[in-house]
């Protein structure tokens, strides 16, 4: 930021857009030393109509940080900055340790979206309780809130459901709401049970976005509370036959539900039983997304023909339907007519209007009692793709930033080189895959993930170590949160002897190795930033 201060003679509409590509925090700590220029482009309405004051850069990255925000510069943004600036505010995203100060230091008379992140469920609740402030302008003025929070140690936490019922209770304008799932990896699950009975939902409520645990809890949800919703955004951890706390009626149709998006990345075997008739009661559904992993017995893949049977032939208003479904079905002894790919794929013609890319494939066994079958609309919807293995058939997943691989043969030096073409924007990458690679000749053609923030290899063989954390294999320019064994970074470091210009461990902040140490003399030489 100061060297773009000496630089006077920057148009103006330069300024600008270096300005929209920083936070509020880090152009309005800088305003004291500059001229007068400077600092109208820096307060122009456009610019501070969405105010984001974290310090936090790349929260996705790091599953618990803390502010990094000076307590001076805190106090001289809040006293000379924001009083000048809080009538012109719409937006604004704060951190929870800053979040009293700045609400405090204007009244915020046009804003309608706030977004907390880096909560505590405690502190949160307490502010929720007793911040008057906070609570006015919740009763007031908000109609989109955004809520993450740090991960929380008990999945069915009380304070967490009472988080919710509060903002349920204050919130009376809301129009949409992003319960803890606004960043990839800060996912957090939310149990709900006892006040999802209870009508406590805004009439004024048409877009939720939600973790929860079970699949129960969604029932309940649109059972009563949700009657007016028409956007639902749910990630579900388990589905099984739920165990009810009161009869919910099963048939009831849902018509003002219009958006609804269903994510389960576990294994459930109660697809046809709970799933389907759930989806049968959307009847004036206009878009829909699934992603499901789902298991059965012989011989009934999820194809087309199942897809538009079930319940798209009821969605009569449905005008997108992206989905991502693998199907497995077991048997005792191979059958001779498994569904082939060629046979699957003709199932989608006249029932589905997106392309569908289809592959089937018998479980790597040397006694097999396992067919898979994966299914998915082009282009790729998701931001996730998980359980990508060595029968991976390519293909182009723009939207995808995070990437889990799961293997019983060795992950390969050119499936990687592929990776690397077809998932241009990958940010994650979690790799479990414990056997040896066999081909050890890499090509001399070195591998780049432009955008790979984090690494998980917990799991995975040392020879992926090497792999990816030796620089003359891959370059990895943005790496910044690595998890690894122990034992496996002595081996690739020679028990940190190697030069450690070697590795791609310059721009490291966190490193995870799975256990206590105490680290060598020259350990810390490998990690500069930690």
């Amino acid at each position: 930021m100061k060297n773009y201060l000496n630089i006077l003679d920057i148009p103006d509409e330069i300024l600008f857009l270096i300005f929209q590509k920083l936070n509020a925090v880090e152009v309005f700590s800088t305003l004291e030393d500059v001229n007068q220029r400077f600092h109208r482009l820096a307060i122009d309405p456009l610019l501070i109509r969405d105010l984001n004051m974290t310090t936090i850069t790349n929260i996705n990255s790091f599953y618990d940080q803390n502010s990094l925000m000076d307590s001076k510069v805190l106090s001289r943004i809040c006293k000379k900055i924001l009083p000048q600036i809080h009538t012109q505010v719409q937006k604004l995203t704060v951190e929870q340790d800053s979040m009293k100060e700045i609400l405090r230091a204007g009244n915020y008379p046009q804003l309608y979206s706030l977004s907390l992140i880096n909560c505590e469920e405690e502190i949160l609740y307490q502010y929720l309780t007793d911040d008057l402030i906070l609570r006015d302008l919740l009763t007031k003025q908000i109609t989109h809130l955004n809520i993450d929070m740090k991960i929380i140690v008990e999945p069915n936490s009380e304070t967490m459901s009472k988080i919710f019922q509060l903002i349920l209770s204050l919130c009376k304008n809301l129009i949409s709401l992003n319960f803890c799932d606004m960043y990839l990896t800060r996912t957090c699950c939310s149990g709900l049970p006892y006040l999802l009975q209870n009508n406590y939902m805004p009439s004024s409520l048409n877009k939720l976005k939600i973790n929860l645990p079970v699949l129960t809890y969604c029932l309940y949800l649109l059972d009563g509370p949700l009657v007016s919703l028409s956007t639902l955004i749910i990630n579900v951890f388990s589905i099984f036959h739920p165990e009810m706390l009161e009869p919910i009626d099963p048939t009831k149709k849902l018509p003002n539900l219009k958006c609804f998006s269903f994510t389960s990345f576990g294994y459930t075997q109660e697809y046809d039983n709970l799933i389907v008739p759930l989806l049968c009661r959307m009847i004036n559904l206009e878009e829909l997304q699934l992603y499901l992993n789902v298991g059965r017995l012989y011989p009934s893949f999820i194809d087309g023909n199942q897809l538009y049977d079930q319940f798209l032939i009821y969605m009569t208003q449905l005008r997108k339907f992206t989905f991502n479904i693998e199907s497995d079905i077991t048997f005792d002894i191979i059958p001779n007519d498994i569904s082939t790919t060629e046979d699957i794929q003709r199932t989608f013609i006249g029932r589905i209007y997106e392309p569908v890319a289809v592959h089937v494939y018998m479980e790597p066994d040397p006694d097999p009692r396992c067919s898979i079958c994966h299914v998915y609309t082009l282009p790729y919807d998701f931001e996730y793709f998980i359980g990508l293995d060595n029968s991976f058939q390519g293909g182009i997943f723009e939207k995808v930033r995070r990437l889990e691989m799961s293997d019983i043969i060795p992950f390969e030096y050119k499936l990687f080189k592929i990776i690397s073409q077809d998932f241009p924007f990958l940010e994650f990458l979690y790799i479990s895959n414990t056997w040896p690679q066999e081909e050890n000749q890499h090509s001399s053609t070195i591998i780049t993930f432009p955008n790979l923030t984090h690494l998980a290899l917990k799991y995975a063989h040392v020879d992926y170590a090497k792999l990816f954390l030796f620089k003359q294999n891959i370059n990895l320019p943005h790496l910044i949160n690595l998890t690894i064994e122990y034992k496996s970074l002595v081996a690739i470091t020679d028990n940190f002897t190697n030069n450690a210009a070697f590795f791609n461990f310059d721009k490291l902040k966190r490193l995870d190795v799975c256990q206590l140490f105490v680290g060598s003399k020259t350990f810390y030489d490998y990690f500069p930033l930690l």
